[in-house]
């Protein structure tokens, strides 16, 4: 129903955006790291997807649409609602769920806020027959290791999975593939 949207974010809240589009204020939820990115005042353009039920309309905002599309494949799964997906959009990349589905590595999903131990593996079920492995996934698979062991010391330094995975993300992707190098570039996230 609405595709996309255009407009310049008036207002930036704990789990959404509000995007002024022709005078009307829409509030669109959005996955955590592009929120820690937004900036009042800049244009924005999201693909979107509305979730519609019988006492509200909610729009869910994505970057890209192959973020959309895996939403929408995650809302598939049985057990997974609107938040718990873009909880796990909030948690991790395409590309790291994608490196958990095809490592077998369920247990990932099972770090994301709001997902058990079953969901996990529903989701993986799930994901696996509608995933399409992609050329990119041998390159990031390289640094699966190297980022998985940042994400734990970052976590052991009592930072929430959403902020280390964040941080990763923000790592230059020419970036040294040793843990210490790439540790430091990811807590620089935090003093920025």
């Amino acid at each position: 129903m609405i595709a996309t949207i255009r407009g310049e974010i008036s207002q930036i809240e704990e789990t959404a955006l509000i995007i002024e589009v022709g005078g009307v204020g829409l509030r669109v939820f959005v996955p955590a790291p592009i929120r820690a990115r937004a900036k009042v005042g800049e244009a924005a353009f999201l693909f979107t997807h509305l979730v519609v039920r019988e006492d509200a309309l909610t729009l869910y905002g994505f970057e890209s649409q192959a973020d959309r599309e895996l939403y929408t494949i995650l809302l598939g799964v049985d057990g997974v609602g609107p938040k718990v997906a873009l909880s796990v959009l909030s948690t991790f990349t395409v590309d790291a769920i994608q490196r958990a589905i095809f490592a077998d590595e369920s247990e990932i999903l099972g770090r994301v806020p709001g997902v058990g131990k079953k969901t996990a593996q529903k989701m993986a079920i799930h994901l696996k027959d509608k995933l399409k492995p992609t050329d990119a996934l041998a390159g990031v698979a390289l640094m699966s290791d190297v980022d998985s062991e940042v994400l734990a010391a970052l976590t052991a330094l009592g930072y929430s999975v959403v902020e280390a995975q964040s941080a990763i993300q923000s790592i230059p992707k020419d970036a040294s593939k040793d843990v210490e190098e790439r540790l430091r570039i990811a807590l620089q996230y935090f003093t920025g």
